[in-house]
């Protein structure tokens, strides 16, 4: 069985491109074999910027853990297992201001944990996670892939390399705010509906 987590960023919900062309590529390999599908929608389950409090019940042992303490650590600690049990991640990913939605950046650093999903050696920082892939799907209102402008997607690889997972894909539907947005949108759909897991 193939697990798959659907990370939705987008702040239009369900009217984002983004969301829209990466819940058609979920529903396209739904179509294919037996999966099970996590949905995280990063607008209707916000996370607020990462705080201090939070870092440290991180590193307070669990038995030692106030109920305050407990209930920081459990959101990271269920967003590392939703990692964990997917096989397949696949991310609706807009860009904002050349960069990913501060609601992403949230996520990520509570999945970036030192022991948990990375571990620092003496020839550097390792990822621990194993035989996962990730498949971005982005949605730009320009067009951006290729450029120097385009830092999303360096940061998106070097992220995920990070914790471990080196097989990513990208799926870009660009200028869709320019002249010949439709056409455009249609060849990334073409993609999509081609796209093999």
């Amino acid at each position: 069985m193939n697990n798959i987590l659907f990370i939705k960023s987008s702040l239009n919900g369900e009217q984002g491109q983004s969301n829209k062309l990466a819940q058609q590529l979920v529903s396209n390999l739904a179509s294919t074999s037996n999966i099970t599908i996590i949905e995280r929608d990063l607008a209707k389950q916000s996370l607020p910027h990462l705080s201090q409090a939070e870092m440290s019940a991180w590193m307070t042992q669990p038995n030692e853990r106030s109920d305050k303490e407990e209930k920081l650590a459990n959101v990271s600690d269920t967003l590392i297992e939703e990692l964990h049990t997917s096989d397949t991640i696949v991310i609706g990913m807009p860009m904002y201001n050349f960069g990913v939605p501060s609601t992403f950046k949230a996520w990520v650093d509570r999945v970036a944990r030192a022991g948990i999903t990375f571990s620092y050696t003496e020839n550097g920082p390792i990822g621990l996670l194993e035989d996962k892939k990730v498949i971005v799907v982005a949605a730009r209102g320009g067009i951006y892939a290729g450029l120097e402008k385009d830092t999303q997607t360096q940061f998106l690889k070097d992220f995920f390399s990070f914790i471990g997972i080196d097989d990513i894909s990208f799926i870009y539907a660009e200028g869709l705010n320019m002249s010949g947005s439709d056409q455009r949108l249609e060849a990334a759909q073409a993609v999509i509906d081609n796209f093999t897991n």
